[in-house]
């Protein structure tokens, strides 16, 4: 924290006023990336001209999860985030453009039908907390590299047929539980956003 303090040019007490501990720290980090990567995806949909152009917009410029990423895999950073109520606002809503994108891509042609956007995500999350991604020059060339090589992959049609059926939002995120009274999907799992 007090790395931090300094870093930023503010006293301690400044920061322990506005974050008490680690934790509120990890968390306020997170959803201000989440935030600013769910804006980054909303401005792709507006902008490109097709579901593929803004998947591709947003995973290439999706390095910015990296960070939260990596605080979110640690014990303390995957507690916080449970809690706060914003972090999982931002990652339902994440979720659901992405799906959204998925099912557009799929409808146009351009992404393989035999993939869901928990697919997408778990290739994503690999890239950005690979230690490779991190140990690049900077650019990020070599996260770029390898997001190129996994859309290669997902474009429709796919060289190979997938084995298993596609993962959705809730195969890949466990510990969003359905809430009483919340619809459920197949399996019991609750209703894809």
């Amino acid at each position: 924290m007090e790395d931090i303090a300094r870093r930023a040019g503010v006293g301690v007490g400044t920061l322990y006023r506005r974050f008490p501990d680690r934790e509120s720290l990890i968390a306020a980090i997170a959803e201000s990336t989440f935030e600013a990567v769910l804006e980054r995806v909303r401005v792709a949909v507006a902008e490109e001209p097709d579901a593929w152009g803004a998947l591709t917009r947003f995973l290439h410029h999706s390095l910015e999860l990296r960070l939260s990423l990596r605080f979110s895999l640690s014990s303390a950073g995957a507690q916080a985030l449970a809690r706060s109520v914003e972090s999982r606002q931002a990652g339902r809503g994440l979720a659901e453009i992405l799906s959204e994108l998925v099912r557009r891509a799929q409808a146009e042609g351009s992404l393989r039908p035999d993939v869901d956007v928990g697919d997408v995500l778990v290739l994503l999350a690999g890239i950005l907390t690979s230690p490779h991604a991190f140990a690049d020059d900077g650019r990020g060339d070599i996260a770029n590299r390898y997001i190129t090589l996994i859309l290669d992959g997902l474009r429709a049609p796919g060289a190979s047929r997938l084995p298993g059926r596609p993962q959705s939002f809730f195969d890949v995120r466990p510990f969003l539980k359905a809430r009483p009274g919340e619809a459920r999907g197949p399996g019991g799992d609750p209703e894809r956003p």
